[in-house]
């Protein structure tokens, strides 16, 4: 699937064209700011393709910063994590990783200067009080009994909270803005909060620690940013991004635009329903292929172009919506479908017993690597007396319709010969365990002499030659469209998102790649695990030759 060249309209870059046009900027500067709190999701990578894409398009520069305010639920595995998904999807950031911990002597700075100005204080009400006196979305707050202490006090109070003089909770520094106002996050918010917790850049040198919307402004302004892209639900913080930025003595103040988020179907997209997902323990970590963090996508076997083209087709608008994952989905299928070689494997065995071939005989039959693509080659596939076909391929007595194997009629093997089955082996059940077949010699790579047609192919893999592997079925993790708007979103979970078969594939696949997608032939698109191991390979279905979903969907 090739990526079109033309530059996706939005109305970002509308604005971007009229301030370059006004003259108001003439390099364009963006940023990704994750906080590095846990791993990024398919939401993640909409923002990344946005602000990366904007800086590739406009001769720009985008920077990669940490906005690592909050150490107790932060680590350094999620700093190399963020950065390693950023480079999978084909982007660079300018200069070095930026962490908004590079700023915190600027950012204290700042809030003595806001000290000064009579713009903050010390507020050591309980968290209860704050509540009471913080008001509701109808009814105005009420001022802290502590939001008149004096400069020189608040000052003195602000360095004892740097000391570590305080207790954790015990008191906030907070703006002092307007309590009455319409929009809560302008309710005196927290700028400094104390915490006696190591950080992952700066150590053990503060005690306190800045808040998310305090730093994040600042940090944009810092690094002179141009056009600070987030997404909808921090519409009302620019208020105080604002508010912020024009009460402090600095040179930048960027301007803060709104996108929608992006809301999937069949999953959960919100970082608190993630990390329960991987700490009770209802996927297997977070690369969990169903999981839909970039890491788990990729463990699947998504390509960053398919998710890339994926960022593209849902575009950047103001409107929330909810996007199919079919759609996800397609930019895979497109892509694999032309660049993906193909390989035999049979994931429910059914043996099968070719009577008139040699019992010591195995040939090393070609197969095309992709059958459109010459340039991607042929490989080596060994066929003996005994091979494995899908247990689903075969049955007694069928309809016309079935264009698979029957008993007394005839099905062509992939890339080898017509076989027809003759009878078969039941175990005491009554449940078919081989099918004994005679093949036709003179057909391989060609049709019978007599001209009879044989409508039907079947994919195979030989039984002496062909190689154990776990074969893991994934699927869409709830079976509910909206997951997140029900009131237990794990009781939606769906039970069958992963099926383990124990499969035979063809023994060109012990050199596979890891992660390197491939189609199993009439099966779906596939990848080798990192699981794999000398003496056990496992593959991942990363999606299906078609949606299957399609008309439940419907129903």
């Amino acid at each position: 699937m090739a990526e079109t060249d033309s530059r996706p309209s939005n109305f970002i870059r509308q604005i971007i064209d009229k301030d370059i046009s006004q003259g108001l900027h003439t390099n364009i500067q963006t940023r990704f700011p994750p906080e590095p709190n846990g791993y990024l999701h398919i939401g993640h990578a909409k923002s990344i393709c946005l602000n990366f894409g904007i800086a590739e398009d406009y001769n720009g520069q985008c920077n990669l910063r940490f906005d690592d305010t909050n150490p107790e639920k932060e680590d350094i595995d999620y700093v190399n994590a963020i950065q390693q998904d950023v480079s999978w999807l084909g982007f660079d950031w300018h200069g070095e990783v930026r962490y908004s911990s590079n700023y915190f002597d600027q950012l204290h700075g700042f809030a003595v200067e806001l000290i000064n100005k009579g713009l903050a204080y010390v507020d050591f009400s309980s968290q209860e009080k704050m509540r009471e006196l913080r008001g509701t979305l109808t009814e105005p707050g009420k001022n802290s009994p502590y939001r008149d202490t004096s400069v020189s006090e608040n000052l003195a109070l602000f360095e004892k909270m740097r000391n570590g003089e305080f207790k954790e909770g015990e008191c906030l520094l907070r703006a002092k803005i307007d309590m009455s106002s319409d929009f809560m996050c302008m309710r005196d918010p927290a700028l400094y909060r104390v915490r006696f917790a190591h950080h992952h850049q700066t150590g053990d040198k503060w005690c306190i620690y800045p808040m998310y919307d305090f730093t994040h402004c600042i940090s944009d302004a810092i690094e002179g940013i141009t056009h600070s892209l987030c997404t909808l639900e921090f519409q009302d913080n620019r208020r105080l991004y604002d508010w912020v930025l024009s009460h402090i003595t600095i040179d930048t103040t960027p301007h803060q635009y709104e996108f929608s988020r992006l809301n999937l179907e069949y999953t959960v997209l919100s970082k608190r329903k993630l990390i329960q997902l991987v700490e009770e323990n209802h996927v297997n970590g977070w690369d969990d292929p169903r999981m839909p963090t970039i890491a788990g996508l990729q463990r699947r076997g998504y390509t960053s172009a398919s998710v890339r083209e994926f960022c593209k087709r849902i575009g950047v608008t103001k409107m929330d919506n909810m996007v199919e994952m079919s759609m996800l989905e397609a930019c895979l299928r497109e892509e694999l479908n032309s660049s993906a070689p193909r390989a035999m494997a049979v994931l429910e065995p059914l043996k099968i017993v070719i009577e008139n071939y040699g019992d010591e005989e195995v040939e090393n039959l070609t197969a095309a690597n992709h059958p459109s693509d010459e340039t991607m080659g042929s490989r080596s596939v060994p066929f003996s007396k005994e091979i494995y076909i899908e247990a689903e391929d075969f049955k007694e007595e069928a309809n016309k319709k079935f264009k698979r194997l029957v008993l007394g009629k005839e099905v062509r093997l992939r890339n080898a010969y017509v076989i027809k089955a003759e009878r078969v082996e039941k175990d005491q059940q009554g449940n078919i365990t081989t099918v004994f077949c005679s093949y036709d010699k003179d057909t391989l790579g060609k049709d019978p002499a007599d001209g009879r047609k044989v409508k039907g192919v079947i994919h195979w893999v030989s039984a002496s030659r062909g190689v154990n592997a776990e074969i893991r079925l994934y699927d869409r993790l709830f079976s509910v469209p909206n997951p997140a708007g029900a009131e237990d979103f794990l009781g939606s979970i769906n039970p069958d998102s992963l099926v383990i078969k124990q499969g035979v594939v063809e023994p060109s696949l012990i050199d596979a790649e890891l992660q390197a997608p491939m189609q199993f032939e009439r099966t779906g698109y596939f990848c080798k695990d990192k699981d794999s191991q000398d003496n056990k390979l496992v593959f991942n279905r990363a999606v299906g030759l078609r949606d299957t979903w399609a008309k439940m969907d419907q129903a």
